[in-house]
């Protein structure tokens, strides 16, 4: 059975309800999430003892809102319209990574899901094969050199990728030239203090590593092809990873059905055992067999 089977014979009833969205569960999510910024934050900003260990749960905290703009792209985190947006922007401005433009390329990745020459995921390299660039891969930099170069030449009207419709390419140039405005006010703070060095840019390349690592288990080593039981892949973990990253680890259950919200997914997840082809038992069990099968 492929995953369009499995949706075809789930009951109408119980898909409805799981589809349901609704604000508070996701104001009560986000209200956790923000709060560990903000005291993640404080203890930083206030030099308190140990205060540059407090940087890496900070930037992890930081960076796992991909995983908010990410869900918020499918409008799914809260019922009312203009907090899926306002989170989602807002979120894409804190990580580099402009809102609409992202909406468009997750929902080509979603509808081309590990097909080579189209999924724009593997067209950017997400996927590294060599130690050298794994390596690179993990440290992040080649997602804060992407993101850069794609903010920038949205910004100057350039192509943002064949995934954008031409309906949308000037709001997408508009969305950019507002985000590195507001980027370039925000520079000006150096003058006067460096503050936001230690509570967000540094923070933000020591935690994206984390991400990175994150990122890899969803679909790296899972077969080319349309099946979602077989392109990607559900991970067990920890209730503190859960939190972080808005239930995504259970992956396959999102890109089956991506209009079920995250809370829901541990339900559907339960729904679903027995037919998922790929499983991983942790993220430290996956990055050790995606290690042993790297080529020189």
């Amino acid at each position: 059975m492929d995953h369009k089977e499995f949706v075809s014979g789930f009951d109408r009833t119980r898909l409805a309800h799981m589809q349901e969205r609704q604000n508070r569960a996701g104001l009560v999510h986000l209200f956790g999430h923000v709060c560990l910024i903000a005291a993640l934050a404080l203890y930083v900003g206030l030099s308190l003892p140990f205060w540059y260990l407090a940087m890496v749960p900070l930037g992890i905290a930081l960076v796992f809102l991909f995983t908010l703009e990410h869900e918020a792209t499918h409008k799914t985190p809260f019922r009312s319209e203009w907090l899926n947006e306002a989170a989602g922007h807002v979120s894409g401005y804190l990580i580099l990574q402009p809102f609409l433009w992202f909406r468009y390329f997750h929902l080509a990745h979603h509808r081309f899901t590990n097909i080579p020459g189209k999924d724009p995921e593997l067209l950017a390299g997400h996927k590294p094969e060599g130690w050298a660039a794994y390596v690179w891969h993990v440290t992040g930099f080649p997602y804060w050199i992407g993101m850069t170069a794609q903010l920038v030449g949205n910004a100057l009207g350039r192509d943002p990728g064949e995934y954008v419709p031409k309906s949308a390419r000037a709001r997408v140039k508009r969305e950019a030239q507002r985000m590195l405005g507001i980027y370039g006010l925000l520079a000006l703070t150096f003058l006067v203090t460096d503050l936001l060095l230690w509570i967000w840019v540094l923070p933000l390349v020591i935690g994206m590593p984390f991400l990175r690592l994150y990122l890899l288990a969803e679909h790296g080593r899972c077969a080319f092809v349309a099946n979602m039981f077989e392109n990607t892949r559900t991970t067990y973990t920890n209730r503190i990873v859960r939190f972080l990253a808005w239930n995504m680890p259970y992956h396959v259950e999102h890109h089956a059905i991506p209009n079920v919200p995250f809370h829901q997914l541990p339900d559907l997840h339960k729904e679903m055992k027995g037919h998922h082809k790929v499983i991983a038992e942790s993220y430290t069990a996956f990055t050790k067999d995606y290690l042993r099968e790297l080529t020189s």
